[in-house]
């Protein structure tokens, strides 16, 4: 991969989200020093800071050129995105941080990759095969919904509505949060759960009060799982434990409307026509991955190339880890170099003169 490349000549500097540090982070940051380049992560605020600082003190043991540090992006940011030595910015995280970045590395000229958050969404048109939907649904809850490749929202044909309920609701009434130790006995089994706590409390609040507002200003909430139905263990602090809800028609002034929640949190809006379908999957100018359930292929391939989505799955879920593809996002889900196998080495490296990267960047810019 390396043939007739080079390293940049500054280091490569890392911003990434609490949610994956090692195989999202840690990974990134291991090809960006053996493709011959220093590296710079910043800890993310919200976690994984035992876990990363691990992960560097070993690889700087073995003299891999790895320098871990923590602090806030505001304050770290001049440095970590504007400073002149700074070879490339890769940054996972948030709309309003990325949209900050990404104006910075815009007006520097500076190498980017800037994963950021998007809708993804899951098209329901004249579809009839509903038992693999009910099989499908637990598992889109996997790590309570809290990665970048979660489906949040389904939009749905109308008529198909109640035939999408009795698929729907069934299956999350499954769902199971709590403690994985949470055993009544000691030889009691240990508990089926389907995901545990979000990241915090504060992030839990934040999810409860948008729920409470969508409601409030008109959604209708057609599932709410049940605290009673949680395992925890006696005395547990369970304030960042967020329960399964599902709301109906979020109201356009709230954040679920066009947002990615980031939490066990899912949201349905109706549609009556094709041009409402693509609009409604296409909410948030952009996702990393969206699915289309139709029986009928050719109006899947009539339909698939319009929905705004780096990788669209015909009636099952993408992920990052569908690995026979790069990975990367449409519109503001992604600016700058996709990345994926050798993707993810050119991306830190220099090629020939005038290469051109694969990626979301502006028409006719040039890296250098």
């Amino acid at each position: 991969m390396l043939a007739d490349r080079a390293p940049l000549d500054g280091p490569v500097s890392n911003i990434a989200s609490w949610n994956y540090p090692m195989s999202v982070l840690v990974h990134a940051m291991l090809v960006q020093a053996l493709a011959g380049n220093a590296v710079i992560a910043k800890t993310p605020t919200d976690g994984g800071v035992a876990c990363l600082t691990l992960a560097s003190a070993l690889a700087a043991r073995e003299g891999i050129p790895v320098t871990l540090l923590s602090g806030s992006g505001g304050e770290l940011s001049q440095a970590l995105v504007r400073a002149p030595e700074i070879g490339c910015v890769s940054f996972v995280g948030g709309r309003d941080t990325g949209a900050a970045v990404a104006t910075a590395v815009a007006d520097l000229g500076k190498r980017h990759v800037l994963e950021q958050e998007g809708l993804n969404t899951w098209g329901i048109w004249n579809y009839s095969d509903w038992d693999a939907l009910t099989a499908v649904i637990p598992k889109l809850f996997d790590y309570g919904k809290q990665r970048c490749t979660a489906y949040p929202r389904f939009v749905v044909q109308r008529q198909l509505f109640d035939a999408f309920l009795a698929a729907y609701l069934p299956a999350v009434r499954t769902l199971r949060v709590g403690h994985p130790l949470a055993v009544q006995q000691q030889d009691d089994s240990y508990p089926e759960l389907d995901f545990g706590p979000v990241i915090n409390a504060a992030k839990a609040k934040e999810l409860q009060d948008q729920v409470a507002e969508a409601i409030e200003r008109g959604a209708v909430p057609l599932h709410r799982g049940s605290p009673s139905d949680a395992r925890f263990l006696p005395g547990q602090d369970t304030s960042a434990y967020v329960q399964p809800v599902t709301l109906l028609n979020p109201p356009r002034s709230s954040p679920l409307h066009h947002a990615e929640p980031f939490g066990p949190v899912d949201t349905i809006v109706l549609v009556d026509t094709e041009a409402e379908l693509l609009a409604a999957m296409n909410a948030s100018n952009g996702a990393l991955v969206a699915s289309l359930s139709t029986d009928d292929l050719a109006t899947y391939e009539r339909l698939a190339p319009q929905i705004r989505s780096f990788k669209v799955g015909n009636g099952r879920p993408r992920s990052r880890g569908d690995r026979d593809e790069l990975f990367g996002g449409l519109g503001a889900s992604w600016r700058g170099a996709f990345v994926g196998g050798e993707l993810l080495v050119r991306a830190v490296t220099r090629g020939p003169a005038g290469e051109r990267l694969p990626g979301n960047f502006p028409e006719y810019q040039l890296l250098p």
